[in-house]
């Protein structure tokens, strides 16, 4: 029985997708709920499944062609078995496109290496002569990136006890400057833009406090083994802190919880706060939902899930809808000082940075103190200055005296 694989149902924000990588192949068996193909949108990469136990009979959508919501983007054989009359010209083509790409050196070529693959490939510098291709017509799959990336350690022994064949080496001329064009990915296109359209359409200004980050770090320190006992393994970080005292600051200035639709401005009387999580496809902010109502060890666990399923690829797009703040944390990459830029329609964002020790004036001494430089970036149209100015300064004093959250004082 013949079955349409379709493109996912996308939200309304979505207009269309991209085939980002087969997974299986025409002829090639497949079990039911295996992954075959990876649809990348604007905010997240879908993955579509296999209905039943079947081949795949036919591809109408390949990798790279743009594709509508619920398009039929391929046909599936339910029942039929895999095909070896299909299979084997499949891999004398993969064989032979490895051959050829070894010879050529070529890396950026969009007829051997998928979307999705060359993503990978250009992150983790790469060579694509070295990666097996067990994609159509000898293309590189994400897979195929993924399982040399696996392998990857085994490499420098192997070469050390058999010596790599001539043929196989890429001579470059010393000096020379070498260049490569790559295509962004739809997510990255799609950051780029609004990121430009944050800065052009708001009026926004960043204004900066640090903050003494010892009493929290001695709360973490003295309760830290105790609370994953509790918890059932759920780690005591530093971020659940920053979003209760966030929650804290939105619920005394609303302005800053609020959000800019045309010439209204929107009060939220709910507090959803975006976490930024890097992915390998690039920043995503998936959403706390209702924090006010949160322990710390929800907002830990949450947080963990994310980063999970966010470096799995996995994050959905109903986790990323919404939110009426924004935290990023650019201080686990080191960074001391940097100014967020906002994610729209929100009117505000806070930053993070990197715990640094310094010397401190304390009541006429010096003292050696972790401190933390923090910065909030608004949109001016929407927050004045003097309420930006004391929302930070409200994250500080709940920061530096942590029982003042416990005690809603």
């Amino acid at each position: 029985m013949s079955i349409d694989i379709k493109a996912p149902t996308f939200p309304e924000s979505v207009a269309d997708g991209t085939v980002a990588t087969w997974h299986k192949q025409p002829g090639e068996a497949c079990s039911a709920d295996d992954l075959i193909v990876d649809i990348e949108t604007d905010k997240v990469v879908l993955e579509v499944v296999a209905p039943a136990d079947g081949v795949i009979k036919e591809i109408i959508k390949n990798e790279g062609d743009t594709v509508l919501s619920d398009e039929v983007i391929g046909i599936f054989e339910a029942g039929a078995a895999a095909s070896p009359a299909a299979a084997e010209p499949a891999k004398e083509q993969a064989d032979t496109s490895s051959a050829e790409t070894v010879v050529s050196g070529e890396t950026g070529d969009g007829d051997k290496v998928g979307p999705a693959a060359r993503k990978l490939i250009e992150e983790n510098n790469l060579d694509a002569s070295q990666i097996p291709a067990t994609g159509k017509g000898g293309g590189i799959t994400k897979e195929d990136v993924l399982n040399y990336l696996k392998n990857k350690p085994a490499a420098p022994a192997q070469k050390a006890a058999a010596p790599a064949a001539p043929a196989a080496a890429v001579s470059v001329p010393a000096g020379e400057r070498t260049e490569k064009r790559v295509p962004m990915t739809r997510l990255r296109a799609t950051i780029a833009k609004r990121l430009v359209e944050a800065q052009q359409n708001a009026a926004m200004l960043t204004t900066y406090n640090e903050v003494n980050m010892k009493p929290v770090m001695d709360l973490r320190k003295q309760y830290k083994e105790l609370f994953e006992k509790t918890h059932n393994g759920t780690r005591l970080g530093f971020m659940s802190f920053f979003v209760k005292a966030a929650t804290e600051a939105l619920k005394r200035f609303p302005a800053v919880n609020a959000s800019i639709d045309g010439n209204d401005m929107v009060y939220h009387g709910y507090q959803d706060i975006g976490v930024a999580v890097s992915t390998d496809r690039g920043l995503m902010v998936p959403v706390l939902r209702d924090t006010d109502s949160m322990g710390l060890a929800d907002i830990e666990a949450a947080i963990a899930d994310f980063g999970k399923r966010g470096r799995e690829g996995k994050l959905g797009m109903e986790d990323m809808q919404g939110g009426t703040f924004t935290i990023t944390n650019g201080g686990v990459f080191g960074s001391l000082m940097s100014t967020p830029i906002l994610n729209p329609p929100q009117t505000a964002i806070l930053g993070m940075h990197k715990i640094q020790e310094r010397p401190m004036a304390v009541n006429g001494e010096v003292k050696i103190l972790p401190m933390m430089y923090l910065a909030l970036s608004y949109d001016h149209r929407m927050i004045d200055g003097k309420e930006a100015v004391q929302f930070l300064v409200t994250i500080k004093d709940l920061l530096e005296d942590p029982a003042r959250m416990l005690l809603d004082v």
